[in-house]
């Protein structure tokens, strides 16, 4: 196959792409899109195509997607972006993204979402069959979107046989990510047991891999995390801070909002968390 893959340079992609490259099927061409040459050199020394060009541009789109068989759309605008801005790459680019591929003759595309999709839990570990619920502290633009992203990629699958499949990941950390550290901004005003359901780079990798390679999965979405969300608790003790005297007395207001089932990830693609929890990651020094 001839892979394109969006988002390289972010955080999520520049750990992903070199896996892929170690571990792509012989015959495959990775290709990534940049938006300046500098960017793509890193990645043309491992040995994939780098195509200068941005995802809003409908000719850029069309000279990365030439030839391609698959598309990894990881590209994203996260929370704390202008409203427009998430709007735009992560609804707007996607779908542009998707028709796209459907004129170029790409038959598969893998869409990286968010568990915050879901919105406001059940009650209950969610599952890749809960419609949105809209709500909860970290639901707004960049939920929204991805949501939007999600129902006209499908409708792509529906109408024109795109074999889209969907990525559900956790809060992904590790590998010197940033998050773990910006995951203060908010834990600090959670009640102590609040959990946060996680997944490591290293998982999201091999969860991305399998959504790939794996024939027969069109129209369908996967939840990736890891088997033990930690605690607001767990996260200061993970960031060296004090947990604050008041967290004690708060109440968690939704128990199960963002924690998702692994199970059709576990049942159908054979995942199983390289990383069960954050506690295996710092053992292995993996943060």
């Amino acid at each position: 196959m001839l892979i394109l893959v969006t988002g390289a340079t972010g955080e999520v992609g520049r750990r992903f792409v070199p896996r892929l490259l170690r571990r792509a099927t012989a015959g495959d061409t990775v290709r990534v899109i940049v938006r300046d040459e500098e960017r793509g050199t890193p990645f043309a020394a491992l040995g994939a195509e780098a195509v200068v060009g941005d995802l809003r541009d409908p000719e850029d789109m069309r000279k990365a997607l030439a030839g391609t068989d698959a598309v990894v759309n990881i590209a994203a605008a996260f929370r704390g972006v202008p409203d427009e801005e998430a709007w735009a790459v992560n609804h707007a680019a996607a779908v542009a993204l998707g028709r796209a591929a459907v004129e170029a003759g790409t038959q598969r595309f893998v869409q990286v979402g968010t568990n915050l999709a879901y919105g406001a839990g059940r009650g209950r570990p969610l599952t890749e069959d809960d419609a949105p619920v809209p709500g909860g502290q970290l639901w707004g633009a960049y939920t929204e979107s991805k949501v939007a992203a999600e129902k006209d990629l499908l409708a792509l699958h529906r109408d024109h046989g795109l074999d889209v499949r969907i990525a559900v990941l956790a809060f992904v950390y590790g590998e010197g990510d940033p998050h773990l550290a910006q995951s203060m901004a908010w834990a600090g005003q959670w009640a102590a047991t609040q959990r946060l359901a996680m997944v490591h780079h290293a998982d999201v990798a091999q969860g991305l891999l399998r959504l790939l390679y794996a024939p027969g999965l069109a129209g369908r979405r996967y939840n990736f995390s890891d088997d033990a969300p930690v605690t607001a608790v767990e996260l200061h003790q993970l960031n060296g801070v004090a947990l604050p005297a008041e967290s004690a007395g708060r109440v968690d207001p939704d128990p199960w909002y963002g924690i998702t089932s692994t199970l059709r990830a576990r049942d159908e693609l054979g995942f199983r968390p390289l990383y069960p929890s954050v506690w295996t990651a710092r053992d292995a020094g993996a943060l």
